[in-house]
């Protein structure tokens, strides 16, 4: 039997999404499992319904003083669970969790989108330098695509690499046919035949809510009727403008997104940075087409066919590939269909589960 300690600080959206149901999978294995994070958040409660023990691990996204009292916390979770190999989830849990173990027991680290993605620009070059210094204490890094391996290559972070990509819950994330459109609409509050748009994700900077409200009155300008749905928590008021435009609904947080994906007729992913967005692949499944910014994990990850993706700041080519999905149906519908056949093939998350379980396990027989 192996036992991991998974340790995040995301608690909800992608990253605490993808920790719940990895620590779920590895749980009905019969390992050994166990998750360190902050209290609150869905994955808390998404934890105490697969019957994994979760570990208090009060941290803050931010990095700052904060960080001392995190990884002398962390060092004290450790000495008490002992787990065989630490499993390390975004960048918090990276920096504090190397500092904390210092190769002494296995570690994976899989950043979910690199660090520096998100510095302040006058802190990348220290952000790129501390990754290069963790390297020595991380047995294994997993990427959740291609991109974001090559992006440690092209800043000299020596290490050991697997690229397992991410899937989706093909039962959750179900087809969402024509009537399932009209069916969840009324129960969302949405006109039931205008064109629809829909943007899922924290409300933050990394996400690009800014930049598709910007776009918006340029889609509207054409299709006066049409609806954006903005569906997340938002990180700071700021991330939003105190007046949007006019045709956004701002729905804030939800547990379940699938009636959303189903009520839509476009998705759109306009971010600056991702790892591997669970979003994009989520929205294929259910059969919805996706426009995302020509970002390397959006752009890779988006099969030809199924949408398309525009240059990250270009307002206007933002705005006109969701008016030429939205204008012409039959258009969206073709791709959405050939989403969901991609999902259905090549996305579904058991067999990332199966991977992460083998590399997991070889990297546990290092320390027996």
């Amino acid at each position: 039997m192996v036992a991991v300690l998974h340790v995040t600080q995301p608690t909800e959206a992608g990253v605490g999404v993808y920790v719940a149901a990895l620590a779920a999978d590895q749980r009905a294995r019969g390992w050994d499992v166990a998750v360190a994070c902050p209290d609150g958040g869905p994955l808390t409660g998404d934890l105490a319904a697969a019957g994994v023990p979760r570990l208090a691990w009060p941290a803050e996204r931010a990095i700052g003083a904060n960080v001392v009292g995190e990884v002398a916390r962390l060092n004290r979770l450790l000495a008490d669970v002992q787990p065989d190999v630490v499993h390390l989830h975004s960048s918090k849990a990276g920096l504090a969790g190397r500092l904390a173990l210092r190769g002494r027991r296995p570690t994976i680290f899989q950043p979910h989108g690199w660090s520096w993605l998100a510095a302040p620009p006058r802190l990348t070059k220290a952000t790129i330098a501390w990754e290069r210094s963790a390297a020595r204490w991380t047995t294994l890094y997993v990427c959740v695509c291609e991109a974001e391996a090559a992006q440690a290559g092209e800043h000299r972070l020596h290490g050991t690499y697997r690229v397992i990509h991410s899937g989706v819950d093909l039962h959750r994330f179900r087809l969402g046919t024509e009537r399932t459109r009209s069916t969840v609409r009324p129960r969302l509050r949405l006109p039931p035949l205008a064109p629809l748009v829909v943007c899922v994700g924290r409300v933050t900077r990394q996400k690009g809510q800014d930049l598709l409200l910007a776009a918006w009155p340029r889609v509207r300008a054409r299709c006066p009727d049409a609806t954006l749905a903005l569906v997340g928590s938002a990180e700071s008021r700021p991330a939003l403008p105190e007046a949007v435009p006019d045709g956004v609904v701002v729905a804030g947080p939800t547990e379940d997104t699938w009636p959303w994906y189903a009520a839509a007729d476009v998705v759109v992913l306009p971010s600056r940075w991702e790892g591997m967005p669970l979003t994009l692949l989520e929205a294929l499944a259910v059969g919805r087409p996706v426009v995302g910014t020509d970002i390397p994990a959006i752009a890779e990850s988006l099969p030809t066919g199924c949408g398309t993706v525009v240059p990250l700041g270009d307002l206007g080519a933002l705005a006109d590939a969701i008016t030429f999905r939205i204008c012409r149906p039959e258009v969206a519908r073709a791709e959405g269909a050939a989403g969901a056949r991609y999902a259905a093939e090549e996305a579904d998350v058991r067999r990332t589960h199966e991977e992460l379980a083998s590399v997991t396990a070889r990297v546990a027989r290092r320390r027996n």
